[in-house]
């Protein structure tokens, strides 16, 4: 980027003078009305277009540049529980599209994503959890709406995030109904930097050669040992979470004092487990993983 520009100004900017356009505008328009020279604004109004924010149309001999449509602008951290009401309006309505644009356009609003995540995401999982558990939707309408979740999660997973290669996390779901929350979770870690492995549902691999299992991926992912490598498991279970705690923990001694182990779950009986932390709360998760990398590297 030029220096001198900031991306979220030049979006702010481009939003409201392509709002008041109904026949669109040109670059060279662009340009001078945002006070930016041609060449960054082209640069720019490419990278807008490729992330669906605008559009480019021939007419003639000119090329205009319009808004997409449903493009609008939040100012967070206000905006935070609107969205959120919104998001689950769209989500009963089963309006898949407006979803994907309701969330692009937080992220063109500079929302932080991995705040996104746990102040909009994880409310409506719990919200069709409830409704299936009071029989106002069928097991389809609930699978349905989860994959429509799910897909919004998966577009943070494709924002363009500096990975910082000593922040090291394996993200496991014990069980099915932990899958949902275990990929809103790797997509905040994402976003936050942190090199991901998701391994998704993993009840198929309560084995006595999970150990075994466990200790060839670590030695995939984590070969040279680099900063700190946290796994993570997500259950609903006392048995998810009493299995994969012992094959974490049998394995602890081979990679070291910078393998970390948290539980994160809801069920009451946490002496059952041994892990550095047991908590229901995602955002307290993200805040100890950070922590506990500050503490490595100083």
């Amino acid at each position: 980027m030029a220096k001198g520009y900031q991306t979220q100004d030049i979006k702010q900017k481009l939003v409201e003078v392509l709002l008041k356009s109904k026949t669109g505008l040109s670059g060279v328009e662009i340009s001078e009305k945002l006070g930016v020279n041609r060449v960054t604004m082209t640069k720019y109004l490419n990278i807008f277009a490729t992330e669906g924010m605008i559009r480019q149309k021939n007419i003639g001999n000119v090329n205009l540049w319009f808004i997409e449509e449903g493009t609008e602008q939040f100012g967070f951290p206000d905006d935070y529980f609107h969205v959120k009401t919104k998001y689950l309006e769209l989500l009963t309505a089963r309006n898949e599209q407006k979803i994907f644009s309701l969330i692009r356009n937080c992220i063109h609003s500079n929302a932080y994503s991995s705040k996104l995540i746990i102040e909009v995401i994880l409310p409506a999982i719990e919200s069709v959890d409830e409704l299936f558990a009071q029989g106002k939707i069928t097991k389809s309408e609930e699978k349905f709406l989860n994959q429509i979740i799910s897909s919004s999660i998966q577009m943070f997973n494709h924002l363009s995030v500096d990975i910082d290669q000593r922040k090291n996390v394996i993200i496991i779901s014990a069980d099915s109904p932990s899958t949902l929350i275990a990929e809103a979770a790797s997509a905040s870690f994402h976003s936050e930097g942190w090199n991901v492995s998701l391994l998704g549902d993993m009840s198929d691999a309560i084995d006595v050669m999970f150990d075994l299992d466990l200790q060839k991926f670590l030695g995939s992912v984590w070969a040279k040992k680099t900063g700190i490598m946290i796994i993570i498991v997500f259950s609903k279970t006392e048995e998810g979470l009493k299995f994969f705690s012992q094959a974490v923990n049998s394995v602890k001694g081979k990679f070291g004092k910078n393998l970390h182990l948290i539980l994160c779950t809801d069920v009451k009986k946490k002496s059952i487990a041994k892990s550095d932390l047991t908590s229901d709360n995602l955002e307290t998760v993200l805040q100890w993983s950070q922590t506990a990398f500050e503490h490595f590297i100083t």
